[in-house]
């Protein structure tokens, strides 16, 4: 298959058209507009349809009802517009609805900047809205697996009836690299049999809600959610190990954070100093059995976690070391990339305390 150079933004546009998405509805926020305005472009030639609603409100509503009629939709913007649609994503997930939504995140909080950053972590994952839910949280690192996960994402949501977080930033959503556009491996969907598709008094009504007056009645169904958010976790966890195998440190990074870890593991192997990385696929679920795992050997003496936030993902990798070793943070903020050399700065400092 030919390789197309993209922009990332437009690459997740493209695979999401791939997959059989037909329905787009958003509204405009920097480092993302490229998604909607490909969307804008293409789908009205094949026969979908492209919306840009008046607030980010509007437009997760908008997908609410696309998706409770069984349709493949999308929607995408940035931190602060990913934040007015939090109502919504609450509703979808209590209504059990499946569809794709796409993060770029910039830094924060408030407005913030419009430069790359990682601070909306604890957002996708431990909920976001109100509300016991989760959404499945996507971190892509290469704008190849921008594709692929965008692509899969939609078998996903619709397998688990469930919304799809794909959480790139602002760096990835704008950085050029060639990709393939290559199917993930057919899931067995079941039919949309509960979609809203007008029945013609040949059936019961479907209805949609996530409206539950008895709390009896609600308790029973987020404990529904919870045996499928289970079901979930044994299924979908997805994560990279590289060079963990004799590693003296292992760093946690995902996303572009982990791009940079990588060339920081060629610069301390010159200096003899092994450095393994875990990189979670999934931030939910998040692979806690791998750093697990690596917390047991005893030729790994400390872990480093490295982030473009004020530290969010180093809470689950203290989980998955569960005490059994220390665990150092280094982050940088605003928009602020970590360089290669102040990474492995940090790493010298830390062997130097443990050797």
């Amino acid at each position: 298959m030919e390789k197309v150079l993209m922009k990332g933004n437009e690459a997740i546009a493209e695979a999401a058209i791939q997959a059989g998405c037909r329905y787009f509805f958003g509204y405009p926020i920097t480092p993302q507009n490229e998604i909607p305005a490909y969307m804008a472009k293409k789908l009205p030639k094949i026969g979908g349809t492209f919306l840009q609603a008046e607030s980010e409100v509007s437009a997760i509503n908008m997908v609410y009802g696309a998706a409770g009629a069984g349709a493949r939709v999308m929607t995408s913007s940035s931190s602060p517009g990913i934040s007015l649609k939090q109502e919504g994503i609450s509703y979808i997930a209590g209504a059990e609805l499946p569809c794709v939504i796409v993060n770029i995140v910039r830094g924060g909080p408030g407005l913030g900047g419009i430069q790359p950053a990682q601070s909306d972590y604890f957002q996708a994952v431990k909920g976001g809205g109100h509300g016991d839910y989760h959404l499945i949280v996507y971190a892509p690192s290469t704008l190849q697996e921008m594709v692929s996960l965008t692509m899969g994402a939609f078998d996903v949501a619709d397998l688990y009836r469930n919304p799809v977080m794909i959480l790139g930033d602002g760096m990835l959503g704008q950085m050029m690299e060639p990709v393939e556009f290559i199917k993930p491996p057919a899931r067995e969907l079941p039919k949309k049999e509960w979609a809203t598709t007008g029945c013609d008094g040949t059936r019961e009504t479907n209805i949609i809600n996530s409206l539950y007056i008895d709390p009896a009645e609600l308790e029973k169904k987020v404990e529904e959610l919870y045996k499928k958010y289970e079901l979930i976790k044994e299924q979908e966890v997805s994560y990279e190990e590289y060079n963990c195998e004799n590693a003296d440190i292992i760093v946690t990074a995902y996303g572009t954070t982990s791009r940079i870890v990588k060339s920081v593991i060629e610069m301390a192997k010159e200096e003899g100093i092994n450095v393994g990385l875990i990189r979670p696929i999934t931030l939910w679920p998040f692979p806690y059995e791998p750093i697990s795992k690596y917390a047991d050997k005893d030729h790994v003496k400390v872990f480093l976690s490295v982030e473009m936030s004020k530290g969010q993902m180093i809470e689950d990798v203290k989980l998955g070391v569960n005490g059994k070793k220390d665990v150092y943070f280094y982050g940088r903020t605003g928009g602020m990339v970590p360089t290669p050399d102040d990474i492995l700065a940090e790493i010298r400092n830390i062997m130097k305390g443990v050797q």
